[in-house]
């Protein structure tokens, strides 16, 4: 199985593209499309570059996956099925609550709330083919109920539930998140594959300015995750992840990529002056 990473820079993220090399069959998972809030202008160099690496190796991409909601940046899944028609976009089954969430929060009067704006809606340990491998899905709640990490070939594609080491777990003061959930996701699922599988993080912040990184083990994990390791009681990371999810900031994305990306990654459809338009909720506190 055949592995290539996509950094995003301005938000940190990381897509992987999947592929078998006898079949040219690939999987593609979080993909990003690139949007300045500051103009409202969408690019697509993150895109074309994950295009341009497809077709150089003739690959044939076969699904997009979403490991959920993200609320740091745009999914550039629709923008693919341009490109390749054939492609599904899947995401975990438990879109639906998010999308419910989110529905009377933006005013989406015309979004529905059974997934079906995805090709495919995953459930709990069902199987993707990729060549002569499969993909697992397992479900990995807390940062938000949608979650699912990725697991194939020994590797595990883990969102943003687990990051690097020296980073941490995902935040889970998001609607429906819970770092209770987030704790048995890791620590009850994530942490029971074996040692030797290697972790492919969601995103790198890069702490203290180091170098890019992304790929730990579960066994690296489990001594050294600075917030959680195979010996954290579920108290202590409960009290850790939620005083320190009040002290931070809103996503700098969170609003946009909320409203595509619950849609599948959909641009909101253009109005009589053809012109789209993203809502921004004012909260007078």
């Amino acid at each position: 199985m055949n592995l290539k990473e996509f950094y995003d820079k301005d938000t940190y993220t990381l897509t992987y593209l999947l592929w078998d090399e006898e079949t040219k069959e690939a999987i593609i998972i979080d993909p990003v499309l690139n949007f300045d809030q500051a103009s409202g202008k969408i690019h697509k160099a993150s895109l074309n570059t994950l295009t341009e690496f497809i077709d150089s190796n003739k690959l044939n991409p076969t699904y997009s996956l979403e490991t959920h909601a993200h609320a740091d940046h745009l999914s550039s899944a629709k923008e693919l099925k341009k490109i390749y028609p054939n492609i599904k976009i899947g995401i975990g089954e438990n879109i639906k609550e998010v999308q419910s969430v989110f529905k009377p929060i933006f005013n989406l009067k015309d979004l529905n709330t059974d997934g079906d704006q995805f090709d495919i809606l995953l459930k709990e340990g069902e199987e993707i083919s990729i060549g002569k491998e499969k993909l697992k899905v397992i479900f990995t709640p807390g940062h938000t109920p949608a979650c699912a990490s990725y697991y194939i070939a020994g590797m595990v594609f883990t969102g943003d539930a687990l990051f690097m080491p020296d980073y941490g777990t995902g935040r889970c003061d998001f609607p429906k998140g819970s770092a209770k959930d987030l704790y048995n996701s890791v620590h009850n699922k994530l942490y029971n594959l074996p040692d030797d599988t290697k972790v492919y993080t969601g995103h790198d912040y890069q702490p203290g300015g180091r170098e890019l990184k992304f790929e730990t083990t579960i066994k690296e994990s489990k001594e050294s995750n600075i917030q959680l390791k195979a010996n954290t009681s579920e108290a202590e990371y409960i009290e850790f992840r939620t005083s320190r999810d009040k002290t931070l900031n809103a996503p700098k994305l969170l609003l946009p990529s909320i409203q595509v990306n619950i849609d599948a990654g959909e641009l909101p459809k253009p109005e009589s002056n053809g012109k789209s338009y993203l809502k921004t909720p004012i909260n007078f506190e």
